[in-house]
């Protein structure tokens, strides 16, 4: 099993293309095919964490597509933000998130207080 460093893009994409493969041959853990998948899929995701960096969403997106997600309406909100008009300004940046809303938000919807407190 001979497995080398992911540095370009040409053996980033040759590591894709192993990955896909032994994906869609579902190999069992511990065995050969098994144990080039792990290996692969960690050097990947390496090089992806390195070369692609994802920044944490921004708090009001967060807030606004869990709302999408899960069908909620301004005054679903209200119990985690406060008062409708309150939302409505917390939605519209004039007002910001408060560590108490943050606590809430994550608790009750489930979004990553990273995302909330925001960078």
């Amino acid at each position: 099993m001979e497995i080398t460093p992911i540095r370009t893009e040409g053996d980033y994409r040759a590591a894709l293309r192993e990955v896909s493969m032994l994906v869609d041959l579902d190999p069992n853990v511990g065995t050969p095919d098994g144990d080039r998948l792990e290996v692969l899929s960690t050097l990947v995701e390496a090089y992806e964490r390195k070369h692609f960096p994802m920044s944490a969403p921004d708090p009001i997106e967060a807030i606004k597509f869990s709302m999408e997600q899960h069908g909620l309406t301004v005054h679903d909100l209200e119990p985690m933000i406060g008062r409708t008009n309150r939302v409505y300004e917390v939605l519209a940046r004039k007002r910001p998130l408060t560590l108490a809303m943050v606590r809430r938000l994550h608790a009750q919807l489930g979004i990553p207080a990273e995302s909330l407190i925001g960078t």
